[in-house]
């Protein structure tokens, strides 16, 4: 691991951890895309919208993930870097059990009040059952979503990415088999794209857990290891609660995205529903560069190896933008073809194919607000790492959706990330010049 960590050089190091995490992050984009490509063969709009309306609950489940997976991987990755290998095994055990409980209890009162809830996602009287029958079943085992986030994230402060994505690409592949069967074959429907979930991410559960088990010196899932002080508790939480935050407003964004729309008709719905899931393609490559390069983030700085963590923060952004202008320029070419392929209805075209390339423009802006965000949880900057999950999605993109659409009505609706993402660049940047100048980083 020391060799990975301290003295490979920092591209080796880099891909070395972040590839299986970007495949893992596909993986977990076609678990999406796969629900809403089955779904729209049913050639039912209202329930290809009512599906979508309730992907904001893998956010939630996934963000509930992120406040132990990404706050004790964080922890982990300097306790790790400072050598404290017996408290990073309490941390571990920690995690994946609190994050079970989290979960269960969540699960449960979105169960409760559903009506509300699904109300507030932008269900009607089109989409509402459709969009019901979805969010039961999915809340009932909603638990293995979180699960799969948690060991898989800490795994990777051992170097262990390879074993991350092997556990996605199972439950993808038994994902892939049952969609078509229980949607399409049986009829079952949204219930059916609900069911094909979890049970992929069940399997998923059990390779990670497997793999924690039989493979990892350091993180575990002992019950005996569970308890922690509340001042590690807090050290976790600290920077989980943040990350977590991020994938909320993601949730959060998705809602406020779907009501602004509602009121112009289902096709526009499910056209952000489809173009979003395709943007996701690019976003969770991102993604997956900026996770695998955390461990790396965290190790040099628990060491106190700042040139070496430098080096790795320049490489992520090259990284980030690189990839984020070639694979946006290739998707906004095909564009119409791409939204064709979920749903044959000229309208849902149109607008899915201008949405999709609009989410497209910005992304190396998200690229390189995911590489501030990141270097600030690795690094235990809470403050900068909160600011930077409020704001793309939630507080900047509250005010610019609103603003816009007052001023420019639907166009200013479909503009409002792009205005958001670059906002927030700009913050990031300055927080991140304020943290070195501080010498913080």
């Amino acid at each position: 691991m020391e060799e990975l960590f301290e003295r490979a050089p920092i591209p080796q190091a880099y891909f070395k951890l972040a590839m299986p995490v970007v495949i893992g992050m596909l993986a977990s984009m076609v678990y999406n895309v796969t629900d809403t490509l089955f779904v729209s063969m049913t050639q039912n709009t209202a329930l290809v919208a009512g599906v979508s309306l309730c992907m904001p609950l893998f956010n939630l489940m996934i963000a509930i993930g992120d406040i132990f997976g990404l706050g004790g991987s964080a922890y982990m990755s300097r306790l790790l870097g400072s050598h404290n290998d017996t408290l990073g095994e309490h941390v571990s055990s920690f995690c994946h059990y609190a994050g079970i409980f989290t979960s269960i209890v969540v699960a449960a009162l979105l169960l409760i009040f559903e009506h509300p809830i699904l109300m507030a996602l932008g269900a009607t009287s089109a989409t509402y059952n459709y969009a019901a029958q979805f969010y039961r079943v999915f809340n009932v085992g909603a638990v293995l979503v979180t699960i799969s986030i948690i060991p898989g994230n800490l795994m990777r402060t051992e170097g262990k990415a390879k074993e991350n994505m092997i556990g996605m690409i199972a439950g993808l592949l038994l994902n892939i088999v049952l969609d078509p069967i229980l949607i399409l074959a049986l009829h079952m429907g949204a219930t059916g794209a609900a069911l094909a979930n979890l049970i992929g991410y069940l399997v998923t559960d059990i390779v990670l857990v497997q793999y924690v088990r039989r493979r990892c010196k350091i993180v575990n899932v002992h019950w005996k290891n569970i308890t922690l002080s509340w001042p590690d508790i807090w050290k976790v939480l600290v920077i989980g609660l943040p990350a977590s935050v991020t994938n909320l407003m993601v949730s959060y964004q998705t809602a406020l995205f779907d009501n602004f729309l509602s009121r112009y008709g289902a096709d526009r719905v499910a056209a952000l529903g489809i173009a979003t899931k395709v943007s996701q393609i690019v976003n969770l490559v991102m993604v997956g560069f900026a996770f695998g390069a955390q461990p790396l983030i965290g190790y040099s700085y628990g060491a106190k190896n700042h040139k070496r963590l430098q080096g790795i923060i320049r490489f992520d952004i090259i990284v980030q933008v690189v990839w984020s202008l070639v694979a946006a320029a290739i998707m906004i070419l095909i564009a119409p073809w791409i939204v064709s392929l979920f749903l044959n209805n000229p309208a849902v075209i149109h607008y899915g194919t201008q949405l999709l390339r609009i989410l497209l423009l910005t992304t190396p802006f998200a690229g390189a607000i995911l590489v501030y965000t990141t270097v600030f949880q690795s690094t235990a900057k809470a403050g900068s790492a909160l600011i930077m999950s409020v704001s793309r999605q939630g507080v900047i993109f509250t005010i610019a959706i609103i603003i816009a659409n007052m001023v420019f009505g639907y166009n200013g609706i479909i503009w409002a990330q792009a205005v958001a993402d670059v906002l927030t660049t700009v913050i990031g940047w300055a927080l991140y010049h304020h943290q070195v100048k501080l010498a913080n980083i």
